[in-house]
C-alpha cells in the first residue's frame, strides 16, 4: 500500500501532514520558532515523513524522474515528495543539511529541566522502496568511496511480504541479497535553546540527527527539554540501518509514524534516570544511554560515563562496580559515524539488575 498524504490508515486524531509549510528542510527547529501544533502530555501525534532520497539536487530535484529510472510508476512516488521537491522552502545546497523535518509540536506544561518522552507506537511504510546513497566523501572511507567522486543512490526494493529489501550483488539485477526491514526515525528532537536553527546533520543534547537503530516501535526517547513548550519534531525516516551508518546513509524511505509525547518532571526524571546531559533511550529489554562529540573516542567515554550516572540513579551502584559490570556485560554500539558528530549507545539489559521503577 501506498500511504499517500492523507490516505491509508491514520492512527492519531492529530496528524501532521509533510507540507512546505509544515515542516523545515535542512534545519532543526529552535527556540525562536513558532509550534505548529500544541497538545497535552500523553497525546499521540501521526507525522508523515518524508525521505530526502530522490529530492535532492544531485539526483536531479524530481522525484517522479529519478524513482521512473529505477521502474518505480509514477502513482508509487508521494505526493507531497513531488511538492516538497519542486517548493522554494528555503534551503541552501551545501550550507543547509538533507533532511526534511517536521515544524515543531509544542507539549504543554513542559519546562527547561524536565524531560519529554518521545514514544514510538507506530511506523508504517509509506512506499516500497528506499534508496542507500554515498555521496561528498562523507561516509567512512572518504577519499575511496565513492570511487569517482560521484553521487552513488543505490535502489532497493521491498519484498511482496513487507518484511525485508534487496539489493543487486551487482549492477544489473541478480543475483540480490535481502535484509530484513527495521523502520525507525533517524531524527527525533527538541527544540535547542539557541536563537537560530541548527544544521540538520549534527546531533547534539536536544537529539537530533541520533541515528540509533533501537528506536523502533515501542521504544522511547527521554531528551533533556531546552525550551519551554519542547518543540519536538521528527524526520529522516529509514526502513533498515546498520549501527555505523557508514557509507553515509542508511535504508532512506517514507514513513508514516506515530509518536506519544509525555513529560517527565524533573524530579521524577533525576530520580529515575539522575542528571542527564543528552538523550537517553529505552526499549522493553534495554537502558541505552548515549554519548557524543566530533571524536568518536570521546563519544566512547561520554557514554560510559552516562552509563555510569545511570546505573548510579537508578540502581545505587557504585560507580567502580558499574564500571566493572558495564566492561563485562554491556555492548557499547556505534550509533553513527557520519554525521560531523558522531554517536555511540550502550545496551544494559535491564534483566540483570533487581526491578526499579
Amino acid at each position: 500500500m501506498i500511504l499517500q498524504p492523507g490516505t491509508g490508515p491514520i492512527r492519531s486524531a492529530t496528524y501532521l501532514p509533510a507540507e512546505p509549510g509544515t515542516v523545515h528542510w535542512g534545519r532543526l527547529p529552535c527556540a525562536a520558532d513558532a509550534p505548529v501544533l500544541s497538545v497535552d502530555p500523553g497525546t499521540e501525534v501521526t507525522f508523515d515523513t518524508v525521505s530526502h532520497e530522490g529530492i535532492l539536487e544531485d539526483q536531479g530535484r524530481d522525484p517522479r524522474a529519478f524513482f521512473r529510472r529505477h521502474g518505480v510508476p509514477a502513482e508509487e512516488v508521494l505526493d507531497d515528495a513531488v511538492a516538497l521537491a519542486a517548493s522554494p522552502l528555503p534551503r541552501t545546497l551545501g550550507v543547509d543539511g538533507p533532511h526534511v523535518v517536521s515544524r515543531p509540536v509544542r507539549v504543554r506544561g513542559a519546562r527547561a529541566g524536565d524531560l519529554l518522552a518521545m514514544t514510538v507506537v507506530e511506523t508504517l511504510p509509506r512506499v516500497r522502496y528506499g534508496v542507500v546513497s554515498n555521496r561528498h566523501g562523507k561516509g567512512a572511507l572518504p577519499g575511496e568511496l565513492p570511487a569517482d567522486g560521484r553521487t552513488v543512490s543505490v535502489f532497493a526494493a521491498v519484498t511482496e511480504d513487507g518484511t525485508h529489501a534487496r539489493l543487486p550483488l551487482r549492477e544489473g539485477g541478480e543475483p540480490v541479497v535481502s535484509f530484513p526491514l527495521a523502520p525507525f526515525l533517524g531524527i527525533m528532537g527538541v527544540a535547542s535553546a539557541a536563537s537560530e536553527r541548527p544544521h540538520s546533520v549534527p546531533p547534539g543534547p536536544f537529539g537530533g540527527n541520533l541515528d540509533i537503530n533501537l528506536l523502533t516501535a515501542g521504544a522511547t526517547l527521554y531528551l533533556p527539554v531546552q525550551v519551554d513548550g519542547a518543540l519536538a519534531y521528527v524526520g529522516d525516516p529509514h526502513f533498515a540501518q546498520g549501527d555505523g551508518e557508514v557509507s553515509l546513509t542508511a535504508l532512506e524511505a517514507s514513513l508514516r509514524a506515530t509518536v506519544r509525547l509525555d513529560v517527565v518532571p524533573r524530579e521524577d526524571a533525576v530520580r529515575r534516570f539522575g542528571e542527564l546531559a543528552g538523550p537517553l533511550a529505552e526499549t522493553a529489554e534495554h537502558l541505552v544511554p548515549t554519548g557524543l562529540d566530533p571524536d568518536l573516542d570521546v563519544a566512547v567515554q561520554n557514554c560510559v560515563r552516562a552509563a555510569i550516572g545511570l546505573l548510579g540513579a537508578r540502581y545505587d551502584m557504585a560507580p567502580h562496580l558499574a564500571y566493572a559490570y558495564l566492561s563485562a556485560a554491556t555492548d557499547f554500539d556505534i550509533s553513527q559515524v557520519v554525521d560531523v558528530v558522531k554517536g555511540v549507545h550502550a545496551r544494559i539489559r535491564k534483566s540483570d539488575f533487581p526491578a526499579g521503577p
